[in-house]
């Protein structure tokens, strides 16, 4: 593990063969069924890139997903290939696509079952984006999945305005740390729920108050929210709904049963619930890598592991990450 910035310089390389490396599980289980394994290269189709992946990161459905928790809702085969962020080149692309081989590119994949964790993804042209020479390609990669996650949360679900006040429950984790830079970049009064010892980190990403979870349950607090966005799927509506105020909003990324459920009965309410998952569109990364650019969005990474340690990356964000995204190294891009 290597918890240092990648500085490494890259550079791009089409496939020289029909195969390519990959982590892969051909059963759900615990971190120790992720193993490499050798793949056919995938095949870009029209209006497709294929990327040549430099890095990538670990979210928690990745996770989810290879146990087995959620295969009500992703029931296909195996073998699966992990991962849904990608940060590296293009090497294949249509002629008019507003991409050219050896772009730099970040990408958050459309496929279902993910597939970023291999030398080679393909993804429509509208789930990526050119990044900046400036963009080191671990922070890139760290940004797709949690980074949307957090603006369609607060933009297309919580209907963020400028002036409002904003609760993010688990503020210090991937998903957290996007949300509360986000809602500071919007002009919005932030309240940051975590642990005390992530108190520091979230109070130096913008918040305006911390909540130690441990010591104060917000949902009994005097304050009130426009938006409470529970990152952490630990809060319910029922008790959220006591400190919205009238138009609020309460944000879920919990895809359970109780979570849809309360998605369909409040939407007519003064004060709705909403589970969201979030969707590949590119003008998203756009708009998350101009605020990075203007340096109102940084990335926090907690630890960097190569591909073929991706069973240890994988534990690390089972088991808690203190704060920011755990990346994953192609090591046969350096």
């Amino acid at each position: 593990m290597d918890t240092s910035t990648q500085k490494t310089t890259y550079s791009h390389r089409a496939p020289t063969g029909s195969t390519m490396r990959a982590v892969e599980y051909d059963h759900y289980g615990d971190a120790s069924t992720l193993h490499m394994a050798e793949r056919p290269v995938p095949r870009r189709l029209p209006g497709q890139l294929l990327i040549e992946v430099v890095a990538s990161s670990v979210n928690p459905i990745d996770y989810r997903f290879r146990r087995g928790d959620l295969k009500g809702i992703v029931p296909f085969g195996f073998p699966r290939v992990p991962g849904y962020d990608v940060a590296g080149f293009v090497v294949e692309t249509d002629s008019g696509s507003g991409f050219a081989v050896g772009d730099r590119v970040m990408a958050f994949l459309d496929h279902t079952r993910g597939g970023a964790l291999a030398d080679y993804a393909v993804c429509a042209v509208a789930s990526a984006a050119k990044i900046p020479d400036s963009m080191p390609m671990d922070e890139a990669a760290a940004i797709p999945l949690a980074g949307s996650t957090a603006l369609q949360s607060l933009r297309n679900h919580g209907k963020i305005k400028p002036g409002q006040t904003v609760l993010i429950n688990g503020a210090s984790g991937g998903v957290g740390m996007f949300a509360v830079q986000l809602a500071k970049a919007y002009g919005c009064h932030v309240d940051a729920v975590a642990s005390a010892k992530n108190r520091e980190f979230c109070m130096s990403l913008g918040a305006d108050h911390f909540y130690d979870y441990e010591q104060d349950d917000f949902t009994k607090s005097r304050e009130r929210w426009d938006i409470i966005f529970d990152v952490a799927g630990k809060a319910h509506y029922l008790a959220a709904r006591a400190v919205l105020k009238e138009g609020g909003h309460f944000v879920s990324t919990e895809p359970n049963i109780e979570g849809m459920l309360v998605t369909i009965l409040t939407w007519p309410l003064s004060k709705s619930g909403q589970v969201m998952l979030a969707v590949p569109a590119g003008d998203d990364l756009r708009e998350l890598i101009r605020l990075y650019e203007l340096g109102a969005l940084r990335v926090t990474i907690d630890s960097q592991f190569r591909f073929e340690e991706a069973a240890d990356a994988h534990r690390r964000v089972e088991t808690g990450v203190e704060h920011g995204k755990v990346v994953l190294i192609n090591s046969q891009t350096i």
